[in-house]
């Protein structure tokens, strides 16, 4: 199909000079100036991030949609494949050396073995980006993003999106013109197993090449920084919902954490309330992941962790828990698959007592955040999967949302 057949109204060409949405310019000024002399937007997440969402409002207001589309098919594509290039050979680092004083692009070109002409071009886009300081003819320097970029839980994501996942959504229109512009994916048939040229998921494909596992984890990491975890107060009342002591039943397992990884949301749980490890009726916290996974863990893992080999596709080992936990699991599998690792931990729960706590994006109908959306169309590309709305085939029993782009988490009973 090409939008060309299609019969319309045509724009006046005069509207692709012209600011986006101009009118609203004062109203949005006005409410950014109520931020004028904060000096907490630091620490005061929630604000931050507001005032963060109204300047990209004024930007876009603006714009015009010649300049966005520059921005959008030139400007940043050209800092993405830049940043990734910069990160492979060692460019944020060079630039990070010697206190990270300015040096001539001669010098850096030097310390990484690159070409001057082709650095120099480089380092003139991503300072008029803003991704790095232009601090005289020919000389730069790294500013907090740059210098960010010398650490692997930041820098290994822009390797992993340009090996694994931008192939993926460059081939969405190609697959999509296979189907019939029809969304129905499986795992072994989306953008992402047309766009490799395999028939293996996205975990098969990675786990053969250790580098793209290790941009994986790392990715993963970066991810996490700085965000909420589910069982903060400001997400979800853990300590009221889940951490009660039961002196009924000190034995049985408090938490199950399925496909928990390496551990690291049990140890930080455990770590945020240390009460529970002084409890005499403290329970079990179970990490379940596949053998290969678990062996990787940390062996210092918090000593109330029980590991426990499992693949959430077979019947749930661990009967009548106060709690089982999905974190992002569910939105790494198409609906067919989700059902069937639903209906394991179903089959396992105990009427009345057992809930499903399911830690994922919940996109509503209006206002989407940036952060789930973009994550959406990810999930669709590498996986035939989505972030889910508000349903997951059990009673739910509450939704806890922070916004802001943070994932909600979701309490369900049978």
């Amino acid at each position: 199909m090409s939008t060309h057949s299609i019969t319309a109204d045509q724009a006046d060409i005069s509207i692709g000079s012209t600011p986006c949405d101009i009118d609203n310019v004062p109203t949005l000024l006005k409410s950014i100036s109520s931020f004028r002399g904060r000096d907490d937007l630091g620490t005061n997440r929630d604000d931050r991030l507001n005032l963060l969402e109204q300047a990209r409002q004024l930007v876009h207001a603006l714009e015009t949609p010649r300049e966005l589309m520059l921005k959008h098919i030139g400007a940043e594509t050209a800092s993405f494949f830049s940043i990734a290039l910069g990160v492979d050979v060692g460019l944020f680092k060079a630039l990070v050396l010697h206190q990270g004083r300015p040096k001539k692009v001669k010098e850096i070109a030097g310390i990484i073995g690159f070409d001057v002409d082709g650095m120099s071009r480089i380092l003139r886009h991503l300072a008029a980006m803003g991704h790095i300081e232009n601090t005289g003819p020919d000389e730069y320097a790294p500013n907090n993003f740059s210098k960010a970029l010398t650490i692997p839980v930041i820098a290994d994501g822009y390797l992993f999106y340009r090996e694994t996942c931008i192939p993926s959504m460059l081939h969405l229109h190609s697959w999509l013109k296979t189907k019939a512009y029809q969304t129905r994916t499986t795992v072994i048939d989306n953008p992402f197993t047309f766009g490799q040229r395999t028939s293996m998921t996205m975990f098969e494909f990675i786990a053969i090449e250790p580098h793209r596992m290790e941009h994986f984890n790392y990715h993963m990491g970066g991810y996490r920084l700085g965000r909420p975890s589910w069982f903060e107060p400001s997400v979800y009342p853990a300590q009221e919902r889940l951490l009660v002591p039961d002196s009924s039943n000190s034995d049985a397992a408090v938490l199950v954490d399925i496909g928990g990884n390496k551990g690291h949301d049990l140890e930080r749980l455990l770590s945020y309330f240390p009460s529970v490890a002084k409890s005499e009726n403290k329970g079990k916290f179970i990490l379940q992941d596949t053998a290969p996974v678990l062996a990787e863990a940390p062996s210092d893992l918090n000593s109330l962790i029980e590991k426990q080999p499992h693949d959430f596709f077979t019947p749930q080992p661990v009967q009548g828990a106060k709690a089982y936990y999905l974190h992002h699991i569910l939105h790494d599998w198409p609906d067919a698959k989700c059902e069937v690792i639903v209906n394991q931990i179903r089959r396992s729960m105990k009427k009345g007592y057992s809930r499903l706590l399911i830690n994922e994006h919940v996109i509503p109908p209006v206002g989407a955040n940036w952060e789930a959306t973009h994550l959406d169309l990810y999930m669709m590309v590498q996986f035939g999967s989505r972030e889910r709305t508000e349903e997951c085939g059990m009673r739910i029993v509450g939704i806890w949302n922070p916004g802001n782009g943070f994932e909600a988490v979701i309490e369900c009973e049978i």
